[in-house]
């Protein structure tokens, strides 16, 4: 079995290693990780804030002691109100990973579960997720719908 933690300013390189996986599995970029020792400081107190409008929640890898195996990250964003959402919260959920030789054991779903069960929904009634190639089973979890691309289309506006 599985326990789901919260992610704490000590595990933030092995965040940084899972949110890589992601990148590489989604995007054609460039693969260096030279940005996470910049990253670092700024993700260490993020994980230190347990009240924050960011959390994380982890999986420690049952073979390599100090090594995760899955990571779901989020945050809780303010959009203007509208209809059906007048606080204007907004949950985004842009990171699940899971560290390849962990996969296929419901580490994803595990921390989903556990990242809405602490994001209430009177707190945070609606949200977004990006999906990756065979991990839509957490995305599914959360009802949220997939957004492969969420700006696709959108324009930039003169005044």
């Amino acid at each position: 079995m599985s326990v789901v933690r919260r992610a704490l300013p000590r595990d933030a390189e092995e965040v940084l290693r899972l949110r890589q996986i992601m990148i590489d599995s989604m995007f054609a970029s460039d693969p260096s990780v030279a940005w996470h020792g910049e990253s670092l400081p700024t993700l260490r107190a993020k994980l230190g804030e347990p009240d924050g409008d960011f959390t994380a929640f982890v999986v420690d890898h049952p073979e390599r002691p100090g090594a995760l195996a899955c990571l779901v990250a989020g945050t809780i964003d303010y959009r203007i109100g509208k209809s059906g959402d007048p606080q204007g919260m907004v949950g985004f959920v842009f990171s699940v990973a899971t560290d390849p030789d962990a996969r296929r054991r419901g580490y994803a779903r595990a921390c989903m579960t556990t990242l809405l069960g602490v994001v209430p929904r009177a707190r945070c009634p609606a949200g977004t997720a990006h999906r990756l190639a065979g991990g839509g089973a957490a995305v599914r979890l959360a009802r949220f719908p997939p957004q492969a691309r969420p700006f696709a289309g959108a324009r930039a506006l003169s005044a």
